[in-house]
């Protein structure tokens, strides 16, 4: 435990560091490229969850009231 520990913590002093420095991405990569990788993403995510919720013929259980019953109660053994 005590070396995932020294690597986590040596892992957030780099990004201290990584963000006092400034990254390695230039400047204008944001404003060059931002608007369309979110678009892209959102397109993206939009995409895979319409085909996870309309093809794959999962069952969504969604509310378990009326399906879920409970056990019948028994009495302890007396002795």
């Amino acid at each position: 435990m005590y070396r995932f520990a020294k690597a986590a913590a040596n892992i957030s002093g780099q990004a201290v560091r990584q963000v006092r420095h400034g990254s390695t991405a230039p400047p204008n990569f944001h404003a060059k490229y931002g608007t369309g990788l979110m678009v892209s993403g959102a397109v993206f995510c939009t995409a895979v969850w319409s085909y996870v919720l309309t093809q794959t013929g999962i069952t969504w259980n969604l509310s378990p009231v009326g399906k879920v019953m409970p056990k019948e109660w028994r009495e302890p053994e007396e002795e």
